[in-house]
């Protein structure tokens, strides 16, 4: 009668089989243990933000990659080499991202250089001072590849208002620091009052008057600056409604919308820290309003909170005691993950800049913001729903120049539905800047700018 299959083989196997088994089951033992073939990482998306201040570009991978980098001079050319990475089509697309009017790269050649290694040599346009770096997953990225190519001349923020026209040689000192241009008569018809400077000449004498009418002082003239700041760009899109609506393209194009009303003031020209889609850190928007000796700093937002429901606009200033609310609290624990999601070098210059200004806020800068803000809060609150009917408080990084007086403006919740609608309206963004504008002018026809040397 023939043995069930299923009955195992007896022990008195030949030796010979015996044998064959174990070598069998030896070899499927290494076969589990042994390391499967390392998986070349794969590059999810390739981006490019060029602007004057710098051009980033950006590999976003599923893994940690590990690249080393040089200089081939004449000609100028950047080689980066990437280990553990095969080519995709997604990083070949590289380069056609390369336009002609980037400020730093001319073209970029993508090669396998030898196995499971990728050169990038990027064909540049100036000598440039390069900065690679990775960065880890936040938010919605991944891992991240970037080289920042900075000029190696950094660029002034004065200097780029003197190429546009916004700035005349003549008011710098000969050290390079903008001056106060000299005393002239006030016309009350020509220019608003809220210009003039307060000066020991202009303030009245405590002493009696002479008989007889005395002749009118002078007011100073100067030049009043003002640092407008749209929040986010480049890798950093921020708040995203439900119809696609980036929080970046809104601020920019208000910003742009409130630079044009502002300059229509006489003796008032605006600075903008971003007027493209780029990233700027937060210390670096600080650093750049400090440059050009701003007298106001207004940064321009969007909310967005995890309830649709939530709507209106709010004014914001630094506090030094803590949030005034819990909303207010989590709004800047949000805005000021800026700098971890568009992507700050940890070994750069930028963050040791960013501490030193983040501890010398004042209570006297702090005391101006908050009247500024009040009246730029009256006006938004003429035609606009507000969340709050007052200025809230909290610790934004971005409002923590020392000597500025600082807001931050949250124009609406973009995700709110309807509100979204509002901030991609033409004549909502122009409601929303001349309100801004009525606003700065109340406050400088209450608290005219002061004639005095800057901290340096």
């Amino acid at each position: 009668m023939p043995r069930p299959p299923h009955i195992p083989l007896p022990l008195t196997a030949t030796p010979l089989k015996r044998r064959t088994i174990l070598k069998a089951g030896g070899t499927l033992l290494l076969s589990v243990l042994s390391p499967l073939p390392a998986q070349a990482a794969q590059i999810l998306a390739v981006r490019v933000w060029p602007a004057d201040d710098y051009t980033r570009v950006t590999l976003e991978n599923d893994t940690n990659l590990k690249a080393t980098h040089f200089i081939v001079p004449d000609p100028q050319r950047l080689v980066v080499d990437i280990e553990g990475l095969e080519l995709n089509p997604t990083l070949k697309s590289l380069v056609a991202k390369i336009e002609s009017e980037d400020p730093y790269i001319k073209q970029v050649r993508v090669g396998q250089n030898r196995p499971n290694v990728v050169r990038l040599v990027f064909d540049l346009k100036e000598e440039v001072r390069p900065q690679v770096f990775t960065l880890a997953p936040v938010g919605s990225y991944k891992h991240r590849l970037i080289f920042d190519l900075y000029p190696v001349a950094p660029s002034d923020p004065i200097a780029q208002m003197i190429e546009k026209g916004e700035w005349m040689r003549d008011d710098l000192a000969p050290g390079g620091r903008p001056e106060l241009p000299a005393p002239a008569v006030a016309d009350p018809l020509a220019r608003l009052p809220a210009m003039a400077v307060v000066t020991p000449e202009t303030v009245a004498p405590t002493k009696a008057a002479a008989p007889g009418p005395a002749p009118a002082k002078p007011s100073v003239v100067r030049m009043v600056t003002i640092a407008l700041d749209p929040g986010h760009g480049g890798e950093d899109p921020g708040a995203i409604g439900a119809a696609g609506t980036r929080e970046k393209d809104i601020v920019l194009s208000i910003a742009k919308r409130l630079k044009f009303k502002l300059e229509e003031l006489p003796n008032v020209r605006v600075m903008l820290t971003r007027d493209g889609d780029y990233f700027v850190p937060l210390g670096t928007r600080v650093a750049k309003a400090r440059k050009v000796q701003a007298d106001l700093f207004v940064s321009i937002h969007a909310d967005a909170f995890m309830k649709p429901s939530a709507r209106g606009s709010s004014v914001f200033v630094l506090s030094e005691r803590g949030a005034s609310s819990s909303a207010a609290r989590w709004l800047a624990t949000k805005e000021n993950l800026a700098d971890a999601i568009g992507g700050v070098n940890m070994g750069g210059h930028d963050l040791q800049l960013a501490s030193v200004l983040l501890d010398l806020s004042t209570t006297a800068q702090i005391n101006d913001s908050l009247k500024l803000g009040k009246a730029v809060l009256t006006e938004i609150g003429g035609f606009a729903r507000l969340h709050k009917a007052s200025v809230e408080q909290a610790g934004f990084a971005v409002l923590k120049a020392p000597d500025i007086p600082s807001i931050l403006i949250e124009t609406a919740f973009i995700s709110n539905p309807e509100e979204e609608a509002k901030l991609r309206d033409n004549g909502y963004q122009d409601q929303i800047a001349a309100a801004v504008t009525k606003g700065i002018k109340s406050y400088f026809a209450k608290n005219p700018p002061m004639a005095k040397s800057r901290i340096t």
